[in-house]
């Protein structure tokens, strides 16, 4: 089914509602890249410290205990969930056909979000920290970033509900369902930790339930239901099998939030909840395989353009991240595994493959679908494009590997090193951190030539021009990139 052309109507209605999302869709992506910047600093410092613990020993705020989790939380909160709200008020608008009434109020809210989690950072660095993973924040921090989650999502929501009757597309189902997750998960969570106080033990498993949730009930649907919107559109096709889509998105839902508790594995908890979080972890494989070969299908219909387009090349990379993320959620809580891996740096590895690998590499396909259209202007190099994906994949493959396989070394020394000091069992991993360093600074270099590109744009020093910003030389199409009748996406693959 080929898309009809498009009427005034309908040009006039998008210019619209880029026109009015310019601002805060910007300010989330450009605070984003700097605080993944930040985060790469952070990872390179931390990852240092591995294997030369007295590297910038001076600094008691530069010790391996606060810069991790400043690393993580910068990375989590600082350029994911910033990432994700661009994407999440751009693309709302877009299939809601509503353009945006209250810019204000959103960058109001997003500016509140960015002083409390620059608090939130340097209080972890300062030795305020909790010591629990993507909540190392100090308490005061979680209370303003909620309510700025709120009103910064409300309005999506709005926007749903008063769009024109008709077909719910299936990205709206991921991305309603990432909006009513989000402040379900983080404020049970820092409600139960910070409001009461309980066991740490307690504390330690809602800790492990929120962070799964974080992955797998945030990051996941969103950049799940980016890539479906994304990959028809660009290629032009309707989705591969359109039934697999909602299979895929009820799959996630159902076993999602079960999640987590498999890292309490030993600990004086009911038997079941380890093995019912560990099951639910395994399971993660089939909404993982189904959206991923579903688009992977869809793309292949059109080789080509994947080939030449940006946002195409970064996309499918990171669906095959997300088909990686799931055999590797298979194979890390498998009992026989789990054991070996538990207390090592295997869990790292696995959230960088989710946030950097499958995450982030959506969002840089979004990012170089969404900037030219709503500042009007074509990226000026695609040298500074192809340089960014690249490294990005050298940089990302290499940590994923080098921890992965670290870890299992790891574990192995620590299941044969009972009488020998434990230092002789992490001294194993001393080789992968210093590739996982390297791996970092090579991810520094991509995220250079990402943030000046993308600054740029943002100053609207973009390229004036004819044609999209390709990878060859050839040029074809329409200024913005192929644009179609943004119903096609859906109805097409309904059929």
């Amino acid at each position: 089914m080929s898309a009809p052309s498009d009427s005034p109507d309908d040009i006039r209605l998008r210019s619209e509602i880029d026109r009015s999302l310019r601002h805060p869709v910007m300010f989330f992506f450009t605070s984003g890249a700097a605080w993944l910047a930040v985060a790469i600093l952070l990872g390179i410092i931390s990852s240092a410290k591995v294997h030369s613990p007295g590297f910038w020993d001076s600094c008691p705020w530069m010790t391996y205990g606060r810069v991790q989790p400043a690393h993580e939380t910068a990375l989590v909160y600082g350029w994911g969930c910033q990432a994700a709200f661009g994407m999440i008020i751009w693309l709302m608008s877009r299939l809601s056909r509503q353009p945006c009434r209250n810019a204000g109020t959103i960058l109001m809210a997003g500016h509140v979000w960015n002083l409390a989690l620059s608090l939130g950072v340097i209080g972890i660095l300062a030795g305020g920290g909790t010591g629990m993973p993507w909540m190392e924040m100090p308490s005061f921090a979680w209370i303003p970033m909620l309510l700025s989650y709120i009103a910064i999502t409300i309005w999506s929501m709005v926007q749903f509900k008063v769009r024109p009757q008709g077909h719910t597309y299936i990205s709206q189902w991921y991305l309603m369902a990432a909006l009513i997750w989000f402040p379900w998960f983080f404020g049970s969570a820092h409600f139960l930790v910070h409001g009461f106080s309980g066991s740490p033990l307690g504390a330690a498993g809602v800790n492990a339930w929120f962070h799964s949730a974080m992955l797998l009930l945030f990051f996941a649907p969103v950049a799940i239901g980016m890539a479906y919107y994304l990959v028809p559109k660009v290629t032009g096709r309707p989705v591969y099998n359109y039934a697999l889509s909602l299979i895929g998105f009820w799959s996630l839902a159902i076993i999602a939030p079960w999640a987590g508790l498999q890292k309490l594995t030993g600990a004086p908890i009911p038997n079941f909840l380890p093995y019912l979080g560990a099951f639910a972890a395994i399971l993660f494989a089939v909404p993982a395989a189904v959206a991923g070969i579903n688009l992977l299908k869809t793309a292949a219909a059109d080789g080509e353009t994947v080939n030449v387009s940006p946002t195409l090349r970064f996309t499918v990379w990171g669906l095959v991240f997300l088909l990686a993320l799931g055999a590797a959620s298979l194979l890390l809580n498998s009992p026989g595994i789990a054991t070996v891996t538990q207390f090592t740096i295997a869990n790292y590895g696995f959230d960088v493959l989710g946030v950097y690998g499958f995450f982030s590499f959506v969002a840089f396909g979004a990012i170089y679908f969404i900037v030219p259209r709503i500042t009007r202007r074509e990226w000026l190099s695609r040298r500074l494009i192809k340089w960014h994906f690249f490294v990005s994949i050298y940089g990302v493959i290499s940590i994923v590997v080098v921890t992965l396989f670290g870890a299992l070394m790891q574990g192995v020394a620590q299941e044969t090193t009972y009488d020998s000091l434990w230092y002789n069992a992490s001294s194993t991993v001393y080789p992968y951190a210093v590739l996982n360093t390297v791996a970092w600074c090579f991810l520094l270099i991509s995220n250079f030539f990402f943030f000046i590109h993308l600054t740029l744009m943002w100053l609207r020093l973009g390229r004036r021009s004819s044609h999209p910003t390709l990878l060859v030389h050839r040029h074809s199409g329409s200024p913005h990139g192929p644009e179609g009748d943004i119903d096609n996406t859906g109805t097409a693959s309904a059929h």
